[in-house]
């Protein structure tokens, strides 16, 4: 049955999301209690030469990363070697020289709650890639106007981040604001205290032992394994996609999300979190790491939280949801699993910023019996004036490439980014969401004078430009 209501997702909603957003290639896969209960490709993973997408297809998947370098350092805390309430000076000392990174602990970096804004470390990391690459012009981020320097090793990083000019969002623990500045930390923490490389580790500590055989960091290995994606690039109006091959490399950030994988190794190690840390019959993590790991840290916005690298939605049709989604140049990925019925499921793709996660989330829904466009969120927004929307207009820049502009366009409020326009619609509380999904919520913030200095969007907070 779950087969059969799983062929009519694919027929009537799947391969319509793969034509309209231009994806040349993907592949999507559920699991139930470990065995395959959906599994389906969609295009080539290299369109002229019409090679097919296979599930040990190897893709990036980006942020997906994070949740890995949360199992590493959960792994470090088992073995005794560090708390996760510890200080990151104790092993970050370079950092002392701005004062709340003495308040900062382990745990605030893996919830994103640290205080860090969007800084531009990711942006430097990858400078060697972005530079040597036509495509980078297409990005979905502003990535090519940064004079800042090249970012190649850790010292490198630890000393733009220490010396950097910028304000704190907050205190520790008081707001949620994604951070890939922070995971990169992780990665250097998680160096430091194994005695061993941030791959290394990872590698031989949950790759090797869960039996992901087709999963790694190397960049060579690209060159020389069989069945690995080329990237695709869309254009900035979106109306076209293009061959272009360069893999982006961050070799100071890697625990922020440079590994590469494929839907069944990544199925394989979504067990880790439904089998209380086991997986393939080996002990990875204890059943307490995983559920530290799965615990709503964080609340984010209403009803979705953050764990230790895992976003969590705690009901989700009278269950918990673990998912992390991830972004990068050719990559648009997307995990999630319901650990009490034991169902996994990913959907890697080869181009950049399409909602591949909706496709995913959508085939979840008919394996349960849901409509496919089901939505476990219900948002009810209300009218507003014009003259009340003022307040909100403005430019929001952020250092990892973001530039929104909120304004009133044509009588109607909404954003503009990434050369797209987005209506909104107002929810009440300074909180809008997208006028065609109502799970995209977008929140300004007000400062003590009630004027508007920073939106959060696509998690982050981004900071509202003064001159």
């Amino acid at each position: 049955m779950k087969e059969t209501l799983a062929k009519q997702l694919f027929e009537k909603h799947a391969k319509a999301f793969m034509e309209k957003e231009l994806i040349p290639g993907a592949m999507l896969t559920i699991a139930e209690n470990g065995k395959t209960i959906v599994g389906k490709d969609f295009g080539f993973r290299n369109v002229k030469e019409q090679l097919p997408v296979t599930g040990d297809t190897v893709f990036g998947i980006a942020s997906m990363t994070k949740s890995f370098t949360c199992v590493g350092i959960m792994k470090l805390q088992e073995e005794g070697k560090l708390s996760v309430h510890d200080s990151i000076v104790t092993y970050l000392p370079e950092l002392k020289t701005k004062a709340q990174a003495e308040k900062i602990t382990i745990h605030h970096l893996m919830t994103h709650t640290s205080g860090y804004p969007p800084l531009a470390t990711h942006v430097y990391a990858r400078k060697n890639s972005i530079e040597q690459d036509p495509s980078s012009k297409d990005y979905g981020l502003d990535l090519l106007n940064n004079p800042g320097p090249h970012i190649e090793t850790y010292d490198e990083m630890l000393a733009f981040m220490a010396n950097d000019e910028f304000e704190w969002l907050g205190e520790p623990g008081e707001y949620y604001s994604y951070s890939n500045d922070s995971y990169g930390l992780l990665g250097i923490i998680i160096t430091r205290v194994s005695g061993q490389s941030y791959e290394s580790f990872i590698e031989e500590n949950v790759l090797q032992p869960a039996g992901m055989t087709r999963s790694f960091f190397d960049m060579d290995l690209i060159k020389t394994l069989d069945n690995v994606t080329t990237l695709y690039m869309k254009t900035k109006d979106g109306s076209d996609v293009y061959e272009a091959p360069i893999w982006w490399d961050a070799p100071s950030m890697r625990a922020v999300g440079y590994l590469k994988s494929t839907a069944n190794d990544i199925v394989r190690y979504l067990e880790l979190f439904w089998n209380e840390g086991v997986v393939n019959g080996t002990r990875i993590l204890s059943k307490e790491s995983v559920e530290q790991m799965m615990t709503p840290h964080i609340e984010y916005e209403p009803g979705k939280c953050y764990g230790y690298g895992l976003r969590i939605i705690p009901d989700y049709f009278g269950s918990k949801l673990i998912s992390h989604g991830g972004g990068l140049k050719g990559v648009s990925s997307f995990m999630c699993a319901i650990p009490d019925k034991k169902l996994a499921g990913v959907i890697l793709t080869n181009v950049a910023d399409v909602s591949a996660g909706d496709v995913l989330m959508g085939a979840l829904n008919i394996v349960e019996g849901r409509e496919y466009e089901t939505s476990s969120f219900t948002v009810e927004t209300v009218e507003i004036e014009d003259s009340e929307l003022a307040k909100y207009e403005g430019v929001y820049i952020s250092g990892e490439g973001m530039n929104v502009t909120a304004e009133i366009r044509n009588g109607v409020f909404g954003i503009e980014s990434n050369a797209s326009y987005k209506p909104l619609r107002y929810a009440g509380e300074n909180v809008f969401v997208a006028e065609d999904d109502y799970t995209d919520i977008l929140q300004f913030i007000e400062d003590s004078n009630g004027d508007i200095e920073r939106i959060v969007y696509g998690g982050r907070h981004i900071i509202k430009k003064t001159n």
